[in-house]
């Protein structure tokens, strides 16, 4: 669906969701406090700026007895199956986004992996799926990181643990690759990355991958993963506590200079051990 089409049917769910809340006889306010959002949330859904989880949608479609309305309208426009269910609106939310800053304690993050590295990520958690099902995902994470080759690509910060740089996914080779991908971007300031070096011991969000996405018109999100699910936040203190967290993984990380030398360095380590295999 083209961006444009896409607009105008979130502009469509949101005029559909006041005529059915007014109908009802409920206020923004009563209407949020029933779905656990808030009445700002609602004003924002249906002027088409925010876009419902699917619990919301699912919980409006309970209140205002719409038969499935929203959750149909939200499937449609969000549930890419490309991407786990849990995903799907983070992708959407990326691609209107002004800024981005994540921090990786294992993996190098979906946006900037190659092809070579996603591809040894999803077979080593899918060892027996069909070549089909390997490539449609590593499709789906090489379009998401389309958004880094704009010009008015949003502001992308991303922290990595030193341990990210030394796992060899994919193999030796693979992993050089992959690093000079990054390096490749930071010189081309397409995003800006820092390394959390491993002597620093323990560190806030210790083990925990996070993601902060801002924008133009609509509050701040915090977006977290566990095992198979994920957590996308807008409540604004818990989103803020995820921000101050952040901030302090920035003073414990090297600079960005300091940052990219180790990267480089780990790349050539890569690539000495890939030679001699």
């Amino acid at each position: 669906m083209a961006n444009g089409s896409r607009q105008a049917a979130w502009e469509f769910f949101g005029s559909e969701l006041k005529r059915r809340r007014e109908g009802a006889g409920f206020t923004q306010a009563e209407l949020g406090a029933r779905v656990f959002v808030s009445g700002g949330y609602i004003g924002q859904f249906e002027q088409a700026i925010r876009k419902p989880q699917l619990d919301v949608a699912q919980r409006i479609d309970t209140l205002l007895h719409s038969d499935g309305f929203f959750e149909r309208m939200w499937h449609k426009l969000i549930d890419d199956k490309r991407y786990a269910g849990y995903f799907a609106a983070v992708v959407e939310l990326e691609r209107t986004a002004t800024k981005i800053a994540e921090f990786a304690p294992a993996l190098v993050p979906g946006l900037l992996q190659t092809a070579g590295y996603a591809r040894a990520v999803t077979l080593a958690g899918n060892p027996l799926v069909a070549d089909e099902y390997v490539e449609e995902k590593v499709t789906a994470r090489r379009e998401r990181a389309r958004i880094l080759d704009v010009a008015a690509l949003p502001g992308y910060w991303v922290i990595l643990h030193e341990q990210v740089l030394r796992i060899p996914v994919g193999g030796h080779a693979a992993m050089a690759e992959q690093l000079e991908h990054i390096v490749g971007l930071v010189r081309r300031r397409r995003v800006l990355v820092q390394v959390l070096p491993c002597s620093v011991g323990a560190y806030p969000l210790i083990g925990r991958m996070v993601q902060l996405m801002e924008f133009a018109d609509a509050p701040p999100t915090a977006y977290t993963e566990a095992v198979y699910s994920g957590n996308l936040l807008d409540e604004p203190a818990l989103v803020k506590r995820v921000q101050d967290a952040y901030d302090l993984l920035r003073a414990a990380a090297l600079p960005p200079d300091a940052s990219l030398s180790l990267i480089e360095s780990a790349t050539e380590d890569h690539r000495r051990c890939a030679s001699t295999t």
